[in-house]
């Protein structure tokens, strides 16, 4: 991989939620009481260590993952934005993005959020139909989930909303029908995700049980289809396999990763890359504090990775994007060239100088493309 001149982003995890939702397999815990002054001080902590391990970058974005991180303390988002500042400093224009449930107790933070120094929201609707949130395991219903909607477009710059489809029963009629909806509130972005069964949930042990079934693949794929051709139409066209934006409101932070470009992670479970090494922190949030307490960090492990799997990473993660990736910041890139050019011919990629990209044909076989022609 090419030397990284791109500026830095930060991954701050929290890990709490009020409940757990049976379709997430995110590093999430509920508590009965969590001590925010030990956390606010463990996570500044945890901070400090990896700008020390990171000098003379400057950051380009912030996002508060988790869990949900709507529930921490707007004092505890201010000081890990200040003291961020002032271990690296920011880019003009800098992103910091919050992940927030849409609840009327949580929304009634916003303004405090905002201002804390958060300019954009990434808020977890899920869906447009409260069957289909009680089926989702959220506790928030459509109107509540709304009314959040508007607090945030009131009180941020920048807003982003999430919607679950492909769920059992869904119609393609249903789902155009909610998109519209969705794309009618004027929000410059939306992450729109297919329901997929995940390891080590609940709804995989249903799933197990034949109390749940899977989606139809061919069904899927018209979803999926159907939802870049309307987002493109309103203006807000894929520029990745499940986002969707107006030109220029693409999510900074999560571009850094698309492309592979340097980013810290603090907090439990929290990954990174820096300077070609991956790091990993505690998951679990007690032994993440006694690490802390221990060592003054949070980490579990430091991985130098090898240049060929930095060229995996490099193609799994950009060929996600509609702009694909840059064959000359990845050097000996590991592909097959057999079943690239197989690939090239049924129009599933292009070459478009020295840039690879998936084409809107083979989109919805992603998946596929990258298990042929990426030499893992």
């Amino acid at each position: 991989m090419t030397t990284e001149t791109a500026p830095l982003a930060l991954y701050v995890h929290w890990p709490f939620c009020v409940s757990k939702c049976p379709y997430c397999d995110f590093n999430s815990h509920v508590r009965e009481s969590v001590d925010q002054a030990a956390w606010r001080t463990a996570m500044l902590a945890d901070l400090a260590h990896e700008a020390a391990e990171l000098p003379g970058r400057r950051l380009g974005s912030i996002f508060f993952g988790g869990g949900t991180p709507s529930l921490m303390p707007p004092e505890t988002v201010a000081a890990v934005i200040e003291a961020a500042e002032k271990h690296w400093g920011f880019e003009p224009g800098v992103e910091i993005t919050l992940e927030a449930n849409p609840s009327s107790v949580e929304a009634a933070r916003f303004a405090d959020i905002a201002s804390a120094g958060v300019n954009r929201v990434s808020l977890g609707l899920q869906a447009l139909d409260d069957d289909a949130l009680r089926f989702l395991g959220r506790a928030h219903g459509v109107d509540e989930g709304l009314a959040a909607l508007d607090t945030a477009q009131r009180a941020f710059d920048r807003v982003s909303f999430d919607l679950i489809y492909a769920r059992p029963d869904q119609t393609l009629p249903d789902w155009e029908a909610e998109l519209t909806r969705a794309l009618s509130f004027g929000t410059e972005h939306l992450s729109l995700y297919q329901l997929t069964i995940e390891p080590g949930t609940r709804f995989a042990t249903l799933f197990e049980k034949g109390e749940l079934k899977a989606y139809d693949p061919d069904q899927a794929a018209d979803l999926f289809e159907t939802t870049r051709a309307m987002t493109a139409a309103a203006g807000l066209p894929a520029y990745e396999v499940s986002n969707h934006a107006r030109p220029g409101a693409e999510s900074r932070h999560n571009l850094t990763y698309w492309r592979y470009s340097d980013y810290a992670g603090i907090g439990p479970g929290a990954h990174g890359r820096r300077g070609g090494m991956a790091t990993v922190r505690h998951k679990k949030p007690e032994n993440w504090l006694g690490a802390l307490g221990r060592n003054g960090h949070g980490m579990e492990r430091e991985d130098p990775l090898h240049p060929h799997d930095r060229g995996v990473e490099a193609l799994v993660m950009g060929l996600r994007l509609a702009e694909g990736v840059d064959l000359a910041r990845i050097p000996d890139a590991p592909l097959d060239h057999k079943a690239l050019a197989v690939m090239e011919r049924q129009g599933l990629v292009v070459r478009a100088g020295t840039r690879l990209v998936v084409t809107d044909a083979g989109m919805p076989v992603l998946e596929a493309i990258l298990r042929e022609v990426v030499l893992a």
